[in-house]
């Protein structure tokens, strides 16, 4: 008799490695790091499964890293955030699902007991390329790396009321864009001329960062960037907003969450058919939940 088999395995393996400040008598005084890395691995597939479905498999891995330093008046923060994630669905090619790095310098002059004069340099790009997929089954790319690159400089006055927020409010930024594809660059993306690589963007910015625990083992993280040019309709707002809930359920179980909105004039969105949009709300959003362990307790 032909036995009819029905199987669904639905696997998230989620391999985290969260780092803590460093210190200790080799380090330089006023110098605290931080490393933290997560790989997490998930796989869904499906056998004789009547409600329908598609078999997946995906990895995202992630590096935070930071260098922090304070004494006397001064403060110098730096940090770089990694992430890069591909998914795979049956029948189909590899797509990635995430793809950026941020680095960012920070320095800071205390004038009075919550501000300080302050400097900020930020890089931000990906590295791979980004492809549109289409209904016909095309994919024509839309990004790559440094295509877009943004290099962002600030000079202004840094408010920090307490240990857990900050806000930087610079009304002298400077905001490079590059486009470095020869492909992109000739089709004017990102805001850039056709044929250019480079667009200059002097403005006002408004850079808010806050972490926190807002219960045990629960951690809200949120950075939040305003940009108006003066040159280029003075007014449109500019605006990146990243959100990360982290939540340790025990030593060796984790859950974050993150969400990422983002707006800019300059930018056009090409839907599934290949028409051009105009600027769009830009959202995403990444859970994971799995296995977590500290090689540094």
């Amino acid at each position: 008799m032909k036995k009819v088999f029905l199987t669904i395995t639905a696997f998230i393996l989620a391999v985290s490695v969260f780092g803590q400040e460093v210190k200790t008598d080799t380090i330089p005084d006023g110098w605290t790091y931080v490393a933290n890395t997560a790989i997490n691995i998930s796989q869904t597939s499906f056998s004789n499964w009547s409600l329908g479905g598609e078999g997946s498999v995906g990895g995202i891995a992630v590096l935070n890293l930071g260098a922090n330093y304070k004494q006397d008046r001064h403060t110098w923060d730096n940090s770089f955030v990694g992430q890069y994630g591909i998914q795979k669905i049956d029948g189909e090619s590899s797509k990635k699902s995430i793809d950026m790095f941020d680095l960012n310098s920070k320095y800071g002059y205390q004038i009075a007991p919550k501000w300080s004069l302050a400097g900020l340099l930020g890089v931000k790009s990906q590295f791979a390329n980004g492809y549109n997929y289409l209904d016909n089954g095309e994919r024509s790319k839309i990004s790559s790396f440094f295509a877009p690159g943004y290099v962002t400089t600030s000079v202004g006055f840094d408010y920090k009321p307490n240990t857990w927020f900050s806000a930087l409010l610079s009304p002298l930024t400077g905001k490079y864009t590059f486009v470095a594809d020869d492909e992109l660059s000739d089709a004017g993306a990102f805001g850039v001329d056709p044929g250019d690589k480079f667009m200059a963007e002097l403005g006002a910015m408004i850079n808010a960062k806050m972490q926190k625990d807002i219960m045990k083992n629960v951690n809200l993280a949120s950075t939040l960037t305003l940009f108006s040019a003066y040159t280029n309709n003075f007014g449109n707002i500019d605006v990146s907003w990243d959100v990360v809930l982290g939540m340790k359920v025990n030593k060796y179980i984790s859950a974050t969450i993150s969400t990422s909105l983002l707006y800019d004039d300059d930018i056009d969105y090409i839907n599934e058919k290949g028409v051009n949009e105009g600027p769009k709300v830009q959202f995403k959003e990444v859970i994971g939940v799995g296995f977590s362990y500290n090689f540094m307790e």
